[in-house]
């Protein structure tokens, strides 16, 4: 993984500093996630093939670390400057209007996370306060949607710093 960590990203040369908190910590966490989805995907193959049963929570618990998975990785996108764009046309404008152009864009995305984050708090307030259960375990709802108000305020402080070094570049 590090062989290529000399590779500029993609799309727009804004001269910014790296972030000052490793998108490794992003790193880390997604690994330890894809490693937990295996192990329960394979005991789940193993217990299906020698048994005929079904470990009920396998689904459950896959869906919900998957969607955390995708908060994880975005908010990685955004520390790394790797995100989801079309450069077609800022590639070619002169670097003032292009590091506007990249403000607007991160300022959206801001936008956009910051209603997610607050949206989901109040959704996972409603399901802790009406103790909504999960359809497969029964458990709080709760447990799994605290993560999507959470990794979304973090995606938040990605990309207001993504924002703070282009800027200051």
């Amino acid at each position: 993984m590090t062989e290529h960590a000399d590779i500029q990203a993609p799309g727009l040369q804004l001269g910014e500093a790296p972030p000052r908190i490793p998108v490794t910590i992003e790193g880390a966490i997604g690994a330890a996630i894809m490693g937990a989805l295996a192990l329960i995907t394979f005991a789940n193959v193993v217990v299906r093939y020698f048994t005929n049963v079904s470990f009920a929570f396998t689904e459950e618990y896959s869906v919900a670390l998957m969607v955390v998975m995708a908060f994880v990785g975005a908010a990685a996108a955004f520390g790394n400057d790797r995100h989801i764009r079309m450069t077609f046309f800022t590639e070619k404008l002169p670097l003032r209007t292009a590091r506007l152009v990249e403000q607007f864009v991160l300022l959206v995305s801001l936008g956009i996370f910051a209603a997610i984050a607050w949206l989901g708090a109040w959704y996972t307030w409603d399901e802790y306060r009406f103790e909504v259960l999960s359809p497969g375990l029964g458990v709080p709802s709760w447990y799994y949607t605290v993560w999507m108000p959470l990794l979304s305020a973090v995606i938040c402080l990605r990309i207001a710093g993504r924002m703070w070094r282009v800027a200051r570049a």
